[in-house]
């Protein structure tokens, strides 16, 4: 049974950081491409980053570009994202979804399976 489970949300002060993590089960993770996403209160889910099958090319949002970073570990079936200089407006549901293939192309209309999400609270 396809299974993604995020951790480590939390709440974090304005300039502060945490790594999320996306555990995967019920499919070889190396064969598929991982986004990750958010959907802040009141707002639509968007594309945050995304991670081809053999971590050799990302994509990140304008949003979040040289503050967060995407990465895995095939070996560990988990895919992470590292969130540094945490913003009031980062404050959202962070959820991983596997995409339908090995690449980000289009990873926003590309999702092939989300998972449960976890929630990051950025305030002082």
């Amino acid at each position: 049974q396809l299974q993604l489970v995020e951790s480590g949300g939390g709440l974090v002060q304005p300039g502060g950081s945490l790594r999320l993590s996306c555990a995967a089960s019920g499919f070889t993770l190396r064969y598929y491409a991982i986004g990750w996403f958010r959907q802040a209160p009141g707002k639509e889910r968007e594309g945050v980053s995304c991670i081809s099958s053999s971590g050799g090319s990302t994509n990140y949002a304008d949003s979040v570009k040289g503050r967060f970073t995407i990465s895995r570990d095939n070996a560990k079936n988990t895919v992470y994202l590292q969130m540094n200089s945490l913003k009031p407006e980062d404050t959202a549901v962070y959820y991983c979804a596997r995409q339908r293939d090995y690449y980000c192309s289009d990873y926003v209309r590309n999702v092939y399976y989300w998972g449960k999400g976890t929630l990051v609270t950025v305030s002082s």
